[in-house]
This record gives C-alpha cells, sequence and structure tokens, in this order.
C-alpha cells in the first residue's frame, strides 16, 4: 500500500517536491493542497484582458547544472527567435533544435538582463557601477562625497550589528544614505538600523564596490572564466508567458503522473500524535474543514502559520513562530500608450522605451519602490507590443494597514499620481486601463523574533515527517 505525501503549497517549492517524489520512486500518493485558484505562489502570472503580470519580477538563472536541466525538462530553451528579436533584428542565444516562441508556448526564452536605479529623476546601473555616466549623475562635489566616504568605510570598520552597519561597510556612508537607506525602510517599514546584518548578505550576493569593481576591471582587461556574482549577471532565462508558466506546466506534469492538486484548499490545521507524529491535516475548502490522514508533509507554507495550525507547540515555540514578521506586496498593472522616458542606453527596443526589466525606485517623495516594464521581459506578456507599454508598479505595505486596505480605484489614483510626479507620464489621463494586484507574505523578515528562529528549526526537526521546503 502505497504512502501518502501531503504538500502544501503549489509554488515552486511545493511542486518540485510533489514532481520530484513522484519520478524518483512509485511508493507515494501525492496530494497538494493550494490556497489559491492559482499555480506558482508569488511567482504567479496574472493575466489581465490579455496583459500579463510577474507579481515581484522573477529572472531563471543557477550556478548549478541540474537546476537549469530541471527548467530545459519543463521549459525548453528557444531555438528560434523571439517577436521583438525579429522586428528589431537583435541578436539572441539560441539552441539547436528549439522550439520557436512564434509557434510554441512551452519554451523558455533568453533575455537581456537591465535594471537600473531611478534617483533624482536619473538612472543609476544596479548595481552601482563604475562608468562615466555614474559620474556625470553624480557631479563633482557628490563624487568627492561618495569616493571620501567610502575610503573612510575601508578604514573604519564599522561592527555588523546591523543592515546599517553592513551597508556602510561596503559602500561608504554617503552611498549608503543615498540608495539604501531609504528604500530599504520603504521596503521592510523598518530602519536598517532595526534590522539583522544577514539580510544583507542574502539579498546582496556579495556586490560591494570591491566586487563592483574587480567585475569593471575584468571586462576590461577581457578576464576569461570570470566569476559573477548573482546580482551582477547580465542575462537570464525567462517563460514565454511569464513565470507562472512554468509552475502551470510543473503541476500538469504532476496530475499526469498520478499526483492530484487540490485548489482553493486552504490548510488550517496540522495533527499531531502524542510522539510529535504528524498523522494528517485539516483544510478548509468550499467553507468547509476537510480532515485527510497522510504520512508525511512536505510544507512550503509560511512557518508562522505552519506552527500556528499545530496542536501541543511549546509556549516559546509558539511565540517566536507568531512573532515572525512578513512583508505584503501590492502592485498596479498600468497600461499606457507611450512612457516618457528617454531611451539613451543604445540597445534597441520595441518603440525605444527604456530597455529595463525592473526599476527601483529610490525617491523620498513617493512610496512606490519599484516599477517593472513587462515589455522588457517578453514581448508576449503584453498584448499589444507595437502600442502599448505594460507596466507594474510595485508597493510593499502590511496586511490590514492604510494602503493594504485601501480601494482598488483609491490605490490606483495615488500609484498614477506618483507616475506623474516620477515623470514617466505627463498626466492621469494617459493611462488606458489598470489592475491591482495583493501579495500577503510576499517577503519574510528579517527582525522581530527571526532572531531566535533557530530554536524555531529545533523544535520543526523533532517531527520526523515534518519537511519544510
Amino acid at each position: 500500500m502505497k504512502k501518502r505525501a501531503l504538500i502544501i503549497g503549489a509554488g515552486p517549492a511545493g511542486l518540485t517536491a510533489a514532481y520530484e517524489l513522484l519520478t524518483k520512486s512509485d511508493a507515494y500518493e501525492v496530494v497538494v493542497f493550494e490556497e489559491s485558484t492559482q499555480f506558482g505562489g508569488i511567482s504567479k502570472t496574472v493575466n489581465y484582458k490579455g496583459n500579463r503580470m510577474d507579481m515581484g519580477g522573477h529572472r531563471f538563472f543557477s550556478k548549478m547544472p541540474e537546476v537549469n536541466a530541471w527548467w530545459q525538462k519543463m521549459l525548453p530553451t528557444q531555438g528560434a527567435p523571439a517577436a521583438d528579436d525579429l522586428v528589431l533584428n537583435r541578436k539572441v542565444n539560441l539552441k539547436e533544435g528549439g522550439p520557436d516562441p512564434q509557434k510554441e508556448d512551452r519554451v523558455m526564452l533568453n533575455r537581456e538582463r537591465v535594471s537600473r536605479i531611478f534617483f533624482n529623476r536619473k538612472f543609476y546601473d544596479y548595481p552601482i557601477s563604475l562608468k562615466p555616466e555614474t559620474f556625470r549623475n553624480f557631479g563633482v562635489w557628490t563624487t568627492l562625497e561618495v569616493g571620501c566616504s567610502y575610503l573612510a568605510s575601508l578604514v573604519h570598520k564599522r561592527e555588523e550589528k546591523s543592515l546599517e552597519d553592513f551597508y556602510i561597510n561596503r559602500f561608504g556612508r554617503k552611498l549608503y544614505s543615498m540608495f539604501f537607506e531609504y528604500y530599504t525602510e520603504n521596503l521592510w517599514g523598518r530602519h536598517p538600523s532595526e534590522i539583522d546584518p544577514s539580510w544583507g548578505a542574502q539579498r546582496t550576493k556579495g556586490v560591494s564596490i570591491g566586487a563592483v569593481l574587480k567585475d569593471a576591471l575584468e571586462k576590461i582587461f577581457h578576464v576569461k572564466n570570470r566569476k559573477v556574482e548573482t546580482s551582477l549577471i547580465e542575462e537570464f532565462s525567462y517563460p514565454k508567458l511569464g513565470p507562472g508558466e512554468l509552475w502551470e506546466v510543473t503541476a500538469k506534469e504532476v496530475e499526469k503522473l498520478g499526483g492530484r492538486i487540490l485548489t482553493s484548499a486552504r490548510v488550517v490545521k496540522i495533527h499531531k500524535d502524542g510522539q510529535n507524529h504528524i498523522n494528517g491535516l485539516t483544510y478548509l475548502q468550499d467553507g468547509k474543514e476537510v480532515q485527510m490522514e497522510g504520512d508525511l508533509v512536505i510544507s512550503s507554507m509560511p512557518l508562522k502559520d505552519l506552527v500556528g495550525g499545530m496542536n501541543e507547540v511549546p509556549q516559546e515555540v509558539a511565540r517566536i513562530a507568531a512573532g515572525l514578521p512578513y512583508r505584503d506586496y501590492m502592485t498596479l498593472g498600468v497600461l499606457i500608450p507611450h512612457l516618457n522616458l528617454e531611451n539613451k542606453t543604445g540597445r534597441k527596443t520595441i518603440g525605444n522605451i527604456v530597455p529595463d526589466n525592473w526599476v527601483y525606485v529610490q525617491d523620498r517623495t513617493v512610496k512606490m519602490g519599484r516599477f517593472q516594464i513587462y515589455n522588457n521581459w517578453s514581448p508576449y506578456l503584453v498584448k499589444d507590443l507595437s502600442h502599448t507599454v505594460w507596466m507594474g508598479l510595485e508597493y510593499f505595505c502590511n496586511e490590514g494597514d492604510r494602503m493594504w486596505t485601501m480601494e482598488d480605484a483609491d490605490f490606483a489614483r495615488r500609484a498614477i499620481r506618483e507616475m506623474v510626479t516620477l515623470k514617466l507620464i505627463d498626466d492621469p489621463s494617459k493611462v488606458l486601463d489598470y489592475h491591482v494586484e495583493r501579495v500577503k507574505k510576499a517577503y519574510p523578515a528579517y527582525f522581530d523574533t527571526y532572531e531566535q528562529i533557530d530554536t524555531l528549526v529545533k523544535y520543526l526537526n523533532t517531527i520526523d515527517n515534518l519537511y519544510c521546503v
């Protein structure tokens, strides 16, 4: 008799676990529980009137061959140019025998990474590069300030007790105040001095002024086999119809292999016996609670919710789990006929729009954190590529706060006003259409009880048939 594996979440982790379990063994019956009606979690793709939205922007890049091979199995790399490559006569790396994106949907595109910072209405490379344009944007006095503060940070290293210390040690106080302080506080709702420094190491992936300088010199001298930090990659793979396509394909493969996926099924309880062994769970579907027994549980749900649904949890463990913070996310898809930003990069684009995939907004006069230009992720995300620009304006908030509880129309008006403030458009009447999306618990945060998470992990490891992914 087969054992039953209960998998919580049909996002990347949950669906990958389901697929691997079904392909590596025939000993398991697999059931996946998904709270929503879509696959992909925060990597889902939303289709609004033929225009597709990528929640958060997801590049596909890995230094692990087995990960790349797994993606290729689901979505083979393009063997012919994409729609915009054809129009612009743009060179692109093609895989011999690969699918033609003009004829097939199940295909991974090769895309150029362009991601910049928008500060004082000017563009800067992300991460900051040592180009003449950077220094022209700074001006002489700011350039001197940046240089002196960076040298000072080399001489006087700070003990890294916070994210603020982490950034100042790697970029100097001046660059920190320009490009990290406000953005980080806007993103997390906390000043960097209140955030654990480990977040910086995870997010910047080894990037510093030193890493940027090293990368620039290796480019100049054509160093072969140079090691590139993740945040510095120049090309990436991307599903033709957005990241959610990969997980929609994976979900179909799971079902072909005999796995079951229950949608609109929110797991609300985890049942443990006296030996701290899970014997089943309860999920809520169509307003009714349903119990299901199982032999093992693979969970991709937030730890806060996982532990909150368990019976007989030690008081200290429950306190730590309940105190784990998350940041929620709202995005406004905006359809416009034209984007005011001038393309000075020399990169060819449809309509000569700026070539960025996403842009980090470092402007203290607005709450917008980033904006995406979906035209540049994949030409197939935009219904009318030749005549419209489809953007995603991203905001960070907490579930239940003033922004989160805004009516869609009020939130849209605010975001569109900020587009005018940033001079992305001339006036609100330029907006042809819009769509609001909210994502709960998009980003786990590195403060409050996070510093005690080892205690929580130690407890979860005592549950012999629970695997958190």
